[in-house]
């Protein structure tokens, strides 16, 4: 069994085993240039090619084709799946009792630390979510009903950080849909809290929203009339800076998404640098993780984008990501340091971050395109050695 994203060309490689790569060639009637082309991706076998080689290989054709399952293919009994009905409003009844916003406040906290810092965070979050989902929903629309201010507006505040993480959490899990629909709500409980923090946060969750949704200059666009926002809003300025910097950082990577390298390094000079400078690193505002450490995260972020992977390196080499609230965080700039190596064709260099990566967080691992695609590079070309452990990470994170 193979997933449903691997390539035709390590489709290939994986049922041809231990064979031979010149043997199955001289088999099919191609030469072993030619399969090894095939198998790194560099040619398309044609459909007369493709039935010899499935033929050969003792395997239906169709398994030799690459398709991405289709998301409504999805099993409904999922943990994951729970987690969408629950949004959507057709998850488990829960009690007519509504829960209290201190309870919820507390349980939002503790999913929101989890999804921030647990290895097996989209196990620990697939196992919470649906219930807490189902609570806050039953618990806004009591409070929308009643009498006690004060408990509206702090129902409202815990539904509108839950929501900013379901985002997230969705968006990870490949319902984009969803996740689009969570910072919707995530925006529209804010509002009703009339708490200008919140509202802040939820506009950084819905330019993330945007971004994952290849929207980079309407996320542009909504971060900076944001900041302005913040900027003239009422809150502590510890609050201020933070929630102003992590939302210019959204603009920054808007900037990058459309290549506009000059542009976004001045953005996060001028901009999120010195936001970043009156923050302490560790804070956690909004669960945004803004400081100075996430700055040069990003820093690190456009040179890989922009293929300048030299400065990238050295950029990176002076990151500690120690004082990091977020391993998620720390996640992707192990995943970018080795996207960096790759382009470089350093594969035995790939490859331990890639190892590395995995013991702190497989889950994320198994679930970042970026991180599949760089696992398969280096079996396609790396040394037999480095492919072997390469093809062993395949099989436990599911490509194979």
């Amino acid at each position: 069994m193979v997933a449903a994203d691997l390539p035709i060309g390590d489709r290939i490689r994986h049922y041809r085993g231990g064979r031979r790569q010149d043997a199955v060639a001289g088999l099919v009637g191609i030469s072993p240039d030619y399969l090894s082309q095939i198998e790194r991706g560099l040619k398309v076998p044609s459909l007369p090619i493709l039935y010899a080689l499935a033929q050969e290989l003792g395997v239906p054709a169709a398994a030799l084709l690459s398709e991405q399952a289709p998301v409504e293919e999805e099993a409904v009994d999922t943990a994951e799946a729970a987690v969408g009905r629950a949004l959507l409003g057709y998850g488990p009844t829960r009690s007519s009792v509504p829960v209290r916003a201190a309870e919820l406040r507390e349980r939002v906290e503790a999913a929101w630390t989890s999804w921030q810092t647990d290895g097996d965070r989209f196990t620990q979050a697939a196992a919470t979510l649906p219930t807490l989902v189902s609570d806050i929903e039953e618990a806004v629309r009591a409070a929308r009903a009643g009498t006690d201010e004060v408990e509206r507006r702090a129902v409202l505040r815990a539904a509108s950080d839950l929501y900013c993480l379901l985002r997230s959490y969705l968006r990870r899990t490949g319902r984009s849909d969803l996740a689009t629909i969570a910072a919707d709500r995530a925006m529209r409980a804010a509002e009703d809290a009339d708490d200008p923090l919140r509202i802040a946060a939820a506009q950084w969750n819905l330019g993330h929203a945007l971004l994952a949704a290849n929207q980079p200059a309407e996320a542009k666009e909504l971060a900076l009339r944001a900041a302005e926002q913040v900027a003239a809003a009422r809150m502590p300025e510890v609050e201020r800076a933070a929630m102003g910097g992590a939302l210019q950082l959204v603009a920054v990577v808007g900037e990058t998404r459309r290549r506009r390298w000059w542009d976004a390094r001045e953005r996060l000079r001028e901009k999120a640098a010195p936001a970043a400078r009156q923050i302490p690193d560790g804070t956690n505002i909004a669960w945004t993780v803004f400081g100075p450490t996430n700055v040069a995260l990003h820093a690190l972020s456009i040179d890989m984008e922009a293929g300048e992977t030299g400065e990238a390196l050295h950029t990176a080499d002076a990151i500690d990501t120690s004082p990091l609230p977020s391993l998620e965080r720390e996640f992707t700039f192990g995943l970018e340091v080795a996207a960096c190596h790759s382009q470089r064709r350093d594969d035995a260099a790939v490859l331990l971050s890639l190892l590395g990566l995995e013991a702190v967080a497989p889950e994320d691992l198994a679930r970042t395109p970026l991180a599949r695609q760089l696992t398969l590079t280096v079996i396609r070309r790396a040394r037999a050695m480095h492919a072997r452990q390469a093809e062993q990470l395949a099989h436990r994170i599911g490509l194979v």
